[in-house]
């Protein structure tokens, strides 16, 4: 923290007094802006107010480093400060995972400490804030900035017609749907999901559609998706098409294009291009696809089988294997990592489409030494091409640009060649289509890049990191170049007469340097520096840690002459640069297909690389049409639990049966392994529809339009809503939006509320589920007696349960302890135990908690048998006596019994024994003759 910039600010009453006139920002539920102000004071950043505070929390972790501008008497402002590079973490930290917006604002220059806003940056708009985030754009899935507008029309209150556009920077692309939604917006949630989107353009009109909004707001929440309102006119389609015309890269118009007839999405496109500014940029014109997403055409999944899947990785997760995209992502290159996020997000619902993949998983799986060339030799060298190609098209390319591109180009070769020698024809042919093919389409048209570079840029300098244009390629350039080197030669000559001048060794104690400031000049140890003391003619520049810088009125004269040519071989090169640069621009089309190409390759190979390093190999699975077939796994396993250290995983079948076992109940034991059972079903279909190899040893599997799931506790308590609003949200999702080819994971509804509630809930949707969807369900629970929905539906419910071993037990204190060992194997049939109390056993309970937990829950269960015995013998006791009778009794039993109250509560009754206490209550019966002579006294008495 010591590094850190003092506060120094000229005029500070000036400077508070414009902080404090700015317009006033949103305020988030934890008590932060939603948006950032940051001061960029040249070569140090500053924030100020409530955005110092938050920088002080979530940066440097502590509240010490704030700093008061102005005298705190007068009301100081808080201010923190920041170096370049704290600030640059600090905006992906923002940016990234806390959905922060953030406004850079820069001195407007006149000298009046006057400030502009400079740049604006959101999760989903990085583009002014590129240069600053640097390599953390693109590096990983989390970082693909997909935003997002939406547009709402209200057919009745329970459908809705939602319009989408979303763009994704990175690769200029726009993106258009639109689709009936219902009164939960469950195909928005799916659709935000299969993007990926990190934030959401939301229309304002303030009245009526506020509860929608407030809908839509909720939704996004519970993505992690950042939030921004628009004003209804910024909606509007009066300018959409000419403004597409302008930004497509198709020369037709806009208006030709079928996309513009969806007319809730062109005004969800207006918004988003007025609020991303792409107009103002020119080079944006003639660069964008336009493209319509078809919802259908992939699996739906919610934010809650995103959870409960663990698909991506949480902040908490320890290790990559603990969620899916951790686990199998061994992609080599950051377009492959993105791509794999998004096929997750994606799972196919075309049959033909994923028997492709698998085919091409297969391919790899069984060639060892292709798979190997291609992870360790070719695709490793890869760049992130679309960022690369980003650069060309928003002019900010360099030479070093050019080389990589012309060293990706080099490459390709060598992966055709791999393709080529694939002996196996079952895998040639769908390899070729797939790549070899494409591959040598893009080398050819490389050829004239690579032509270009060599003949033009240096490729011997690139060993000393210097990206320079060729001295050959231009004549100006020979020519200086020529001067150059004869100065370098006049310099050694000159280093060697020092040398001996002041008998130093050359290059070992005598070093000649180009140093950033002093220019060419001479360095010797600060232990031999006194040779050149009181000598004039050598003249000292400064003394650093590793020696004295000094020279001669010769090398003077030499680096002022170098120094003018290195100039004058810039200023030439500089256009030449340009030239280059601005030819290798016309190849971004070509660099951007490439990356398509090569992410597929990329995730391809991860997937083959993941199914046959994995404990036990995976197996291609057989795939059904939709609507068809069934899911039957044989030994299955969780993919990412089988990686955890110290876990020696226990397989399982499944079988989903249409007409058999379409609903299974799992019941079992805490910690037993059914919510792992019932989850590794869900990630193996999943797994299995993106392409991917699956942990069983045999499996076939139905093709799924959703994973709906309703899991855990998913505690909203911070955001107003308690848990059992929020499984009961959860599980109308379920309801409204499950088909009949679905499938529903739920793990323990109905735990929010009372037994009785809860089980009563539990059973009418299990039975809705059952009777009026009919997909395939997996339903763990604790409440047993749910499993007597098998006897009334035996077509479609089986009960499984997870196998628990009682032994004997040991015998301590007198009582026999039973011991209970979780098997983690799945049976048919019904477990009758929760062995609730054991698992506080396992964990550690204090001995005294666990004794008292198992007193109380035989009290219980003693209480619960008492009152339904009590219960069963009313009727009979009290049968045979009139009204009159029965009411006369109670009477008199009430009256004797608060007398024996008022007897034992008397002062000293606190000292009574219990039998005491019992011989008072007989004398009182005894002496009461009323109470004797009654009939039903008499009856209860009896008993």
């Amino acid at each position: 923290m010591s590094s850190r910039p003092e506060l120094k600010v000229d005029d500070e009453v000036g400077f508070i007094r414009f902080f404090r006139s700015l317009p006033s920002r949103d305020i988030n539920n934890n008590n932060s802006p939603s948006t950032i102000r940051v001061f960029d004071r040249g070569d140090w950043y500053t924030a100020h107010g409530p955005d110092a505070e938050f920088i002080a929390r979530s940066v440097y972790k502590t509240t010490s480093v704030l700093r008061s501008l102005g005298r705190s008497e007068t009301g100081g402002l808080p201010s923190v400060t920041m170096t370049v590079t704290v600030f640059r973490n600090f905006l992906r930290e923002a940016l990234f995972r806390l959905s922060k917006r953030i406004e850079i604002w820069v001195s407007s220059g006149n000298g009046k400490g006057q400030w502009k806003l400079g740049k604006q940056a959101s999760p989903g708009n990085l583009q002014d804030v590129e240069e600053e985030l640097g390599g953390a754009i693109g590096t990983s899935m989390e970082s693909s900035p997909i935003i997002l507008a939406v547009r709402v029309s209200a057919r009745s209150s329970e459908a809705k017609n939602i319009g989408v556009c979303f763009a994704d920077a990175s690769v200029r692309e726009l993106g258009v749907s639109e689709f009936l939604d219902n009164d939960v917006y469950s195909n928005f949630e799916s659709l935000v999901i299969q993007l990926g989107v990190k934030e959401c353009v939301l229309q304002t009109d303030g009245t009526k559609k506020d509860v929608e909004l407030g809908k839509l707001r909720a939704i996004a929440d519970t993505c992690g998706i950042a939030l921004t309102e628009r004003p209804t006119a910024d909606f509007g389609t009066r300018d959409i098409e000419q403004d597409l015309t302008r930004l497509l890269r198709d020369e037709r118009s806009a208006g030709t294009l079928p996309q513009t007839e969806l007319k809730l999405a062109m005004g969800a496109a207006a918004a988003l291009i007025k609020y991303l500014g792409v107009m103002s940029d020119p080079s944006n014109f003639g660069q964008y696809q336009l493209y319509q997403h078809d919802l259908s055409q992939y699996m739906k999944l919610d934010a809650s089988a995103l959870r409960a899947l663990n698909l991506m990785p949480g902040p908490r997760d320890g290790s990559k294997s603990m969620s899916l995209f951790g686990l199998l992502n061994h992609c080599k290159t950051p377009v492959g990592s993105r791509l794999l996020a998004q096929w997750l997000k994606q799972p196919l619902m075309d049959l033909s489409e994923i028997e492709k993949r698998q085919q091409l998983v297969e391919a790899f799986v069984m060639d060892t030494e292709l798979r190997q060339t291609m992870q360790e030799e070719h695709l490793r060298s890869i760049p992130d091409l679309y960022r690369l190609a980003k650069r060309f098209q928003r002019n900010m390319a360099n030479l070093e640009d050019v080389v990589r591109a012309y060293q990706v180009a080099v490459r390709l070769p060598g992966f055709i060649r791999s393709f080529e020698n694939v002996m196996d024809e079952q895998y040639q042919t769908p390899l070729d289509e797939q790549y070899t093919t494409k591959l040598r389409q893009i080398s050819d048209s490389l050829a004239k890049l690579e032509e270009m570079v060599e003949t033009t840029v240096d490729l011997e300098a690139l060993a000393n990191h210097e990206f320079i244009i060729k001295p050959e390629f231009d004549e100006s350039l020979r020519v200086i170049r020529k001067k150059l080197d004869r100065l370098r030669d006049d310099m050694e000559k000159e280093h060697r007469r020092v040398a001996r001048d002041l008998n130093q060794e050359v290059d070992k104690k005598l070093i000649l340097e180009n140093h950033r400031v002093h220019g060419w000049c001479f360095r010797l140890t600060r232990n031999e520096a006194g040779c050149i003391r009181n000598k004039k003619e050598y003249l000292e520049c400064s003394t650093q840690k590793n020696g004295v810088y000094f020279t001669t009125s010769t090398m003077q004269s030499l680096r002022r002459e170098h120094d003018q040519l290195s100039s004058n071989y810039n200023r030439t090169q500089t256009e030449l640069v340009h030239e280059v640069v601005s030819v290798a621009s016309s190849y971004c089309p070509v660099l951007e297909k490439l990356a398509g190409i090569l992410a597929h390759l990329d995730v391809i190979v991860s997937f083959a690389h993941v199914s046959i390093h994995a404990p036990t190999a995976y197996v291609r699975p057989k795939m059904h049409p939709r609507g068809t077939g069934n899911t039957i796994l044989k030994e299955a396993r969780h993919p990412c639990m089988e990686m955890q250290d110290d876990i020696s995983f226990i397989t399982n079948d499944v079988s989903l049966v249409r007409d058999e076992s379409s609903f299974l109940i799992i019941t079992g034991p805490n910690m037993g392994g059914k919510s792992t059972y019932i989850r590794q079903i869900g990630v193996i279909a999943l797994m299995a529809q993106t392409g991917c190899f699956v942990p069983c040893t045999e499996a076939e599997l139905t093709i799924f339009d959703c994973i709906l799931a309703r899991v855990g506790a998913s505690d909203s308590q911070l955001k107003g809503v308690s848990t059992f609003m929020a499984e009961m949200l959860e599980t109308a999702n379920i309801l409204k939006s499950a088909t009949s080819e679905s499938l529903i994971i739920i793990d323990e509804l109905g735990r929010g509320t009372s037994t009785y509630d809860g089980f009563g809930l539990a059973w009418a949707i299990s039975e809705h589920i059952i009777t009026e969807i009919r997909c395939f369900t997996l339903f763990a629970t604790h409440f047993h007696e749910l499993t007597a929905l098998a006897d009334r539906y035996p077509k479609s419910v089986k009960n499984l349960h997870v196998v628990a071993f009682i032994g004997d037990g040991t015998e301590k204190e007198g009582k026999k302890k039973r011991e209970v060992t979780l098997l983690y194997r799945v049976e048919p049939g019904v477990c009758d135990q929760s062995f609730g109390i054991h698992v506080a056993e396992l964990v550690r309970f204090p001995e005294k908690v666990v004794n008292m937990a198992r007193q109380k829950a035989e009290e219980l269960e003693d209480f619960t048998s008492a009152t339904a015995d009590h219960e069963q013998n009313e009727s009979p006791v009290l049968e045979g006596y009139s009204q009159e009778e029965v009411e006369e009794g109670s009477t008199l039993l009430k009256s004797m019994l608060l007398k024996w109250k008022a007897e034992i509560e008397a002062p000293g009754g606190e000292h009574m024994s219990a039998s005491e206490k019992r011989k008072i209550l007989r004398d009182l019966v005894m002496a009461d003759e009323k109470l004797q002579a009654n009939k039903v006294f008499q009856g209860i008495e009896a008993l």
